[in-house]
């Protein structure tokens, strides 16, 4: 199904992604061109680690669950997508089958655009080549800085570091994600992430409000632990 990304000028996902900003208005229509659109239900894999990887996903609506799984069957989420972001992009550049599991984790709408082609339009605008390796470069520090906290910071360190970047000031916090998956993406399990978001609201640090809504009491009290 072609994507409807060229509607009202080339919105929709093309619009959405960083990596087309650049693109004129004609350039984006070339991008639309090799697009199709998918809309995938909760729980529904967009993509398992072996599968050949030929095509560069963005997600228009919803989100999507990257992850890997350790030889005994544990999981570690890598990342939580939304709108506007794009993954599949190592393939882009490599042969290798994708090494990751990408998950919707609600109802998803997303582009899928043609690996090969793409490339090709990557030879006439490098720019696109040019906004892909810089994605590549911030996710690349964000996991060397994960990898650095969990070496040499304390998980209470880790979680309340966390709780900071995503109030972003606003001191309410609306998980886009199951505590299980926020506990793996911060390196605890999710056993540990309960016993230590308990503790905080015992400190009179934070409230718990229901499953995902977290609400900053302290935001001093956060920063004195890191």
């Amino acid at each position: 199904m072609k994507c409807n990304c060229h509607q009202h000028g080339v919105t929709n996902c093309i619009e959405l992604v960083p990596i087309f900003s650049s693109l004129s208005t004609a350039e984006k229509y070339e991008v639309a061109a090799i697009t199709s659109s998918k809309t995938l239900s909760k729980g529904e894999m967009v993509y398992f680690a072996g599968d050949k990887g030929e095509k560069l996903y963005v997600i228009h609506q919803g989100r999507v669950k990257i992850s890997r799984l350790s030889p005994t069957g544990k999981e570690q989420v890598i990342r939580v997508l939304g709108p506007g972001e794009f993954m599949g992009e190592l393939a882009l550049f490599s042969s290798l089958p994708m090494t990751d599991n990408a998950e919707a984790t609600e109802k998803t709408t997303m582009c899928i655009i043609e690996g090969r082609q793409l490339k090709e339009l990557m030879k006439k605008y490098p720019a696109i080549a040019f906004k892909i390796m810089e994605e590549l470069s911030k996710r690349l520090e964000k996991a060397e800085n994960l990898i650095e906290d969990i070496s040499l910071h304390s998980v209470e360190h880790r979680l309340a570091q966390s709780l900071l970047q995503l109030s972003q000031q606003d001191n309410k916090i609306t998980l886009q994600m199951t505590k299980g998956d926020f506990a793996s993406q911060i390196g605890m399990s999710q056993e540990t992430l309960s016993r230590k978001l308990s503790s905080f609201q015992e400190q009179g640090l934070i409230r718990l409000m229901g499953q995902r809504q977290i609400i900053i009491l302290d935001r001093q009290g956060l920063e004195g632990i890191i």
